[in-house]
């Protein structure tokens, strides 16, 4: 393992190489109002590409996008197969020109970049940073492309594509640069920007019995995950992913390598910690903390239905209370969903409790369900299972029998490509429409317990609400909540008890493809459901907070829903870090001063 003084000589290095100025010295007035595109006369020569090309050793790629050419032949055996691999994370994750989700109805779809560079190394992102910043390209960042709101792609742009920097690197003793004088060593776990979650809890968890708090499907990005502030299933007991982040390096739009930690760049490590990714700058390396590792992870699942709709009103008001009273706190976290056929669906997991013990926690409540035959039945019954903690995420040959877990099944993928079955709806997906609104705790008490139940029931008639648990705060531990403070995040999330989510999506499509088009009437007819089931909270939550990275793409108060307070603060850190504007995402840290498609200044 190299030194933290080896790390920083190699940095020093990069930045030499590059032969900089200063931030200062290309932050001047008279800013270029529009970026170039493939056939302006700005756009860089062949012989240009072709110089740059040797500069990052051969890993600048043309794009071309196997969707695109399946338009002209969208009956071959050879689409067919194309759509099936979509159903792949890790397929669409190695494939340069596609993003996890196809696009989104009357919003975006996904298009490849004109270049990309494949990055392996910092340096090659610092001659990406430069050679956009200097050929006024449009730049865009993917690692593990799950972006809803398609911020990991964009045509005729230049695309740093992180993926192929995935090293994870172990340290016992880990102290910031910088900080020696002001912090202890401790545990933690540095990775590289490119990195998928399922790979990183393989080596912290399975094989050295630590946690690191991170995204709960196994297939998200590290990078984008923390700097959107980042929720697992466990964030009531180990906070935000961002809240555990150490210290970051960092490429910023002057072509610098900087350091962001506490002691260093604060303003900016600051910023990356819930700002929103590919705002600031693009993460090349995270170093997280890692957490004490609990016994046992466990989940409770069942799905009961009512008979009526008055029935399932009351079912609203049981499990409601029984949220209250039993699951909110650390130990709980992940869905309940209501359904508009009077079903009520729990997908929870739990840390830090033996099967017996969580049997006990659910009790109660099956009890109440089954003494009330005429109004509820179990359709699914009550299952709940404790496992190892430690074997949580490992990809047993056992948990993928029973179907607990699902693998890349492209021959030769390696051991560890491994995902939630329940996540794969995900892949390729082409969204309808999707909201979320944060839920604050006073309504779960006894005086708000009752419009908190009229508001769900209500917004359930026009679509499914979910409750994820695990993406608010309230119920957290005092030290949970103080880290979660000290981020950009919306402080909404402190005291919210859950995010409530409504989506809908078809499975893969995509426009211009014969037999796979995407259904726009469908979509606009489920986003105006969507809308009127979120409508029924904001009677109860006139303007609540969003989730960056799970919210409405037509967001019209974005800034406020997604930071809240924090927002003029992490503007000025936008000024400061990238006054022109070189780094641009639909609704991130100064995006209002662009056209939509990132290629126009408007202010």
């Amino acid at each position: 393992m190299a030194s933290d003084r080896t790390g920083r000589r190699r940095l020093l290095q990069i930045a030499a190489a590059a032969a900089l100025p200063p931030l200062q010295a290309w932050a001047q007035p008279g800013t270029r109002r529009s970026r170039v595109r493939p056939g302006d006369p700005g756009w860089p020569s062949e012989e240009r590409w072709a110089q740059f090309g040797r500069q990052v050793e051969g890993r600048l790629v043309d794009v071309r996008s196997p969707l695109i050419a399946c338009r002209s032949a969208a009956a071959t055996p050879a689409c067919a197969q194309l759509f099936k691999a979509l159903k792949n994370p890790y397929f669409l994750g190695d494939e340069v020109a596609l993003t996890q989700t196809l696009g989104w109805v009357d919003a975006w779809t996904s298009m490849p970049s004109a270049r990309a560079v494949a990055a392996r190394t910092t340096a090659d992102v610092v001659a990406a940073v430069n050679f956009a910043r200097d050929n006024n390209l449009r730049l865009v960042v993917k690692g593990g492309g799950h972006s809803y709101q398609g911020t990991s792609n964009a045509a005729d742009s230049l695309l740093v594509w992180t993926r192929r920097m995935n090293a994870v690197t172990l340290h016992d003793a880990f102290v910031g640069e910088g900080c020696a004088a002001s912090a202890r060593p401790q545990r933690a776990v540095t990775v590289e920007a490119g990195a998928l979650w399922g790979h990183v809890y393989d080596a912290v968890t399975t094989k050295t019995g630590g946690y690191v708090q991170g995204g709960g499907c196994m297939t998200v990005g590290v990078a984008g995950l923390v700097q959107s502030g980042g929720f697992g299933s466990f964030s009531k007991r180990y906070g935000l992913a961002a809240a555990s982040l150490l210290q970051a390096e960092v490429v910023t739009a002057d072509g610098a390598v900087r350091i962001a930690n506490a002691c260093t760049n604060p303003e900016l490590f600051w910023g990356l910690k819930g700002g929103g990714g590919g705002s600031l700058g693009v993460v090349t390396r995270l170093t997280l903390k890692v957490h004490e590792l609990p016994e046992d992870f466990g989940a409770a699942n069942m799905t009961i239905r009512a008979t009526s709709a008055p029935a399932f009103r009351r079912l609203v008001d049981l499990i409601v209370g029984f949220y209250g009273e039993h699951l909110a706190n650390p130990h709980w976290g992940e869905q309940i969903r209501l359904r508009p056929d009077n079903a009520l669906k729990i997908a929870m997991v739990f840390q830090g409790l033996n099967r017996a013990q969580a049997q006990a926690v659910w009790q109660s409540f099956i009890e109440a369900v089954s003494q009330a035959a005429q109004d509820f039945v179990f359709e699914s019954a009550p299952f709940i299972v404790a496992v190892s903690a430690r074997e949580f995420w490992a990809p047993t040959t056992f948990k993928k029998l029973l179907g607990f877990i699902a693998r890349d099944d492209r021959p030769g993928a390696p051991a560890g490509n491994v995902f939630w079955p329940g996540d794969q709806g995900q892949a390729g997906q082409f969204l309808h429409g999707y909201q979320s609104a944060w839920l604050p705790a006073q309504w779960l008490k006894p005086g708000g317990r009752r419009a908190l139940c009229d508001a769900l029931f209500a917004a359930s008639r026009h679509w499914n609400v979910s409750m994820h648990v695990n993406k608010g705060l309230a119920g957290a531990a005092p030290e949970v909540i103080a880290a979660a403070r000290d981020t950009a995040m919306n402080p909404a999330v402190l005291d919210a008890f859950a995010l409530v989510i409504c989506g809908a999506e078809e499975q893969p499509a995509y426009p211009g493809i014969a037999g796979h088009e995407p259904d726009a009437v469908a979509g606009r007819r489920r986003s105006q459901s969507i809308g009127r089931a979120v409508d029924e909270l904001r009677k109860l939550v006139p303007e609540p907070g969003s989730y960056v990275s799970e919210s409405n793409f037509f967001e019209p108060r974005w800034q406020q829903s997604f930071w809240g307070s924090n927002y003029p603060r992490l503007l000025a850190a936008k000024r400061q870090y990238d006054p022109q504007g070189l780094f641009f995402v639909h609704h991130g840290v100064g995006s209002e001063d662009w056209s939509g498609d990132g290629f126009t200044r408007t202010a």
